[in-house]
């Protein structure tokens, strides 16, 4: 190894000694690091100037600012007052029955001119089915059924409607049979069994009998949509009336 490395590294070294001898003055850096000053040391820092926004007293007031242009396709909330209108399903198609020429064809009216006609309706949920039976009465007068024609046989619930027209079915004083009802949604599958059983009791009565029963039980989901429904009386009292008026004439055609 040169002479000269070792001069250099014996200065190093030597340098490095006399370093560590000599004391520390106070105001040293601290190691590895900037000068460690004490806080009573510590220069006050002035408070910066914040530039803080000013309203331009020209500027609009927010109250007289434009309201946004409302977005495309956007509708208009109604007000909290007004009343809620629930839009009524599509439960049919419109249209009527077109019947190709050269067919025999046998068809009734909702005609009630010398029948009788029983009426079977549930006190259960009274409330709409007193106006079912309401609705059923005004067109039942309309048809032309006297009122002494007509007998109204009340049951608990629509649960009973089916054994209730098949009794008055088999009496045979009867043309047809309006069943009144009123089955409404709740927490349990009570809805589902009793809707599902008054709908095939009363198209077994029918069946087992051979006497029209129509079916006038309305099947809700809330009592709200009951209000739009009641004309539901009036149509199963047209159903029953136009098959009894076609099966008198397929009797008729029958003994010929």
């Amino acid at each position: 190894m040169s002479r000269d490395i070792d001069d250099s590294s014996e200065n190093v070294l030597s340098e490095w000694q006399r370093a560590e001898d000599e004391p520390e003055p106070e105001d040293a850096a601290g190691a590895w690091g900037t000068a460690v000053t004490e806080p009573e040391e510590l220069e006050e820092l002035e408070p910066r100037d914040l530039a803080v926004p000013t309203l331009d007293a020209e500027a609009p007031a927010v109250d007289e600012m434009e309201a946004p242009e409302e977005e495309p396709g956007q509708e208009e909330l109604e007000d909290e007052g007004a009343p809620m209108t629930i839009e009524l399903s599509h439960e049919h198609a419109a249209g009527e029955l077109d019947i190709p020429d050269g067919y025999a064809v046998l068809e009734g009216d909702a005609d009630g001119g010398r029948r009788a006609v029983g009426v079977v309706v549930a006190r259960f949920n009274g409330a709409v089915t007193s106006r079912l039976l309401e609705r059923a009465l005004e067109e039942l007068e309309t048809a032309g059924v006297r009122r002494e024609a007509i007998t109204i046989m009340v049951v608990p619930g629509a649960f009973e409607l089916a054994l209730a027209a098949t009794a008055l079915a088999k009496t045979r004083r009867f043309a047809c049979i309006v069943a009144l009802g009123c089955v409404i949604r709740g927490d349990t599958p009570h809805f589902d069994y009793v809707a599902s059983e008054a709908a095939s009791g009363l198209q077994l009565a029918a069946l087992e009998t051979g006497v029209p029963v129509s079916f006038g039980v309305l099947t809700l989901d809330r009592v709200e949509q009951a209000e739009a429904r009641f004309e539901k009386g009036a149509e199963a009292v047209r159903s029953a009336l136009e098959m009894a008026d076609v099966f008198s004439h397929l009797r008729a055609a029958a003994s010929r």
